[in-house]
């Protein structure tokens, strides 16, 4: 689950840094700072993001080369990736921190509502996934109640 969970925030952050970042230039990821600096930040958010999927992806191949990957666990991780990296952004960095809001010179709370929301509703999805994940194959990496253990030699 870990691993693609990592590759859902990946994901999410590059959703968000394409989309809003340069798509619609709402804001970049830090602008308490010069229009250059906030590139940067942007240039650097994109590194981050790249590294996070290369990673996950790597580790993922790894997992199926292995014959370990559980794909209901593995879905559950993907959303619980998207999701905690997408209400990560709406609370700290958008209030906790003040480095970027959604959009300026809007009312922010339909945005954030939306934001947090969306957060919250694929957290919720990840849940439910990874409760039905640990039902039908127990935990990651060991057999559940569907796969009986291989005979002893």
């Amino acid at each position: 689950m870990a691993v693609c969970a990592l590759i859902g925030a990946a994901l999410m952050a590059a959703v968000d840094e394409i989309v809003f970042h340069q798509l619609l230039n709402w804001h970049h990821f830090y602008d308490r700072s010069t229009p250059p600096i906030g590139l940067l930040s942007d240039g650097l958010l994109h590194t981050a993001e790249l590294l996070g999927l290369v990673a996950g992806f790597v580790l993922y191949a790894d997992m199926r080369r292995r014959g370990t990957l559980s794909p209901a666990h593995a879905r559950a991780g993907l959303f619980l990736g998207l999701g905690a990296f997408q209400l990560f952004d709406g609370i700290v960095d958008h209030k906790v921190l003040r480095i970027h809001q959604i959009r300026y010179g809007v009312d922010l709370l339909p945005y954030d509502l939306a934001w947090n929301g969306l957060g919250l509703a694929l957290l919720g999805v990840g849940a439910v996934l990874a409760v039905r994940a640990g039902r039908i194959s127990g935990p990651p990496g060991r057999p559940g109640p569907s796969k009986p253990p291989e005979p002893s030699r």
